[in-house]
């Protein structure tokens, strides 16, 4: 068992790796960190992205937090990551970040979070950046 969260570098994946590292804390479960890649990132990208995984192992080494990071980089959506890596794990629950919309924009999710929220094998967590 373990809890996957989607991660970017933006302020709604900074927030679901929170909340994430927070419930595997509370529930003693391994965190396993996904990170969507299609692979075409020119070097100077990739180096950045790099940086940023290694501040997260970081992060969670000094919390103490058991975790995995994986960059996935096999051409697959970021829905399709995220629930297979569920599945593998037998997750006990996925943490996605969720964009703030205007109000037209609430009316539509957006489509990854949708699959997700649909089709995970676990419960899931949505969170949101605080405001600004």
């Amino acid at each position: 068992m373990g809890i996957v969260v989607g991660y970017l570098a933006t302020p709604e994946g900074r927030k679901a790796l929170e909340a994430a590292a927070i419930e595997a804390q509370a529930r003693k479960e391994r965190l396993v960190v996904v990170v969507s890649d299609r692979g075409d990132a020119a070097d100077a990208a990739r180096d950045e992205l790099e940086a940023a995984l290694d501040d997260v192992r970081r992060d969670l080494d000094a919390r103490d937090i058991p975790h995995e990071v994986r960059l996935l980089t096999r051409g697959r959506d970021v829905a399709e990551d995220l629930i297979g890596t569920a599945e593998e794990i037998g997750a006990s629950l996925i943490v996605i970040g969720l964009r703030r919309r205007s109000p037209v924009g609430k009316l539509i999710l957006g489509a990854n979070a949708q699959r997700i929220l649909l089709d995970a094998p676990c419960p899931v967590m949505a969170v949101k950046p605080d405001a600004v």
